[in-house]
């Protein structure tokens, strides 16, 4: 029975690499966490309940070929120093991340497209995906700033 491909799969294939079991079940977990952010941790949890045979190092292998290809990013929010990944919808992803309660915020629209047009004429090279993320205050915070 021939199984559709969702569009990173295919997008993995079309680059040239196996859709290995492994790549497969590591894409699967993170396109069903929605939008959600995972840490690796958590991927390596969710990919063992689905196949336990699956090990370690072809989780991590599979994490570092979808980041190479713009698929997913680490990201590195709520002061962590464990990187929580995060899919790439059209090859770009957006939060505002509040300083005080670590609140994220996500957003779509980044309107960079001029942006990127003008660096890739100026600095010669192809962009294929962004992560925008801008720090402050949520509005609960300046609120409860503003009441003391």
């Amino acid at each position: 029975m021939h199984q559709e491909l969702s569009p990173r799969a295919q997008r993995l294939r079309d680059a040239g690499h196996k859709l290995t079991h492994a790549r497969l079940t590591v894409l699967r977990v993170l396109e069903e966490s929605g939008r959600e952010h995972l840490t690796s941790a958590e991927v390596l949890e969710r990919v063992d309940g689905l196949d336990s045979s699956i090990g370690r190092a072809s989780v991590f292998r599979a994490l570092d070929l979808l980041t190479s290809l713009c698929l997913i990013r680490p990201t590195y929010i709520e002061s962590s120093l464990t990187p929580k990944y995060v899919l790439l919808p059209d090859g770009h992803h957006h939060h505002i991340i509040c300083t005080n309660c670590h609140r994220v915020i996500e957003f779509e629209d980044c309107s960079l497209d001029g942006l990127r047009a003008e660096l890739e004429d100026r600095l010669h090279v192809r962009l294929t995906g962004h992560l925008l993320e801008f720090y402050g205050l949520c509005e609960a915070c300046l609120e409860a700033d503003q009441s003391v």
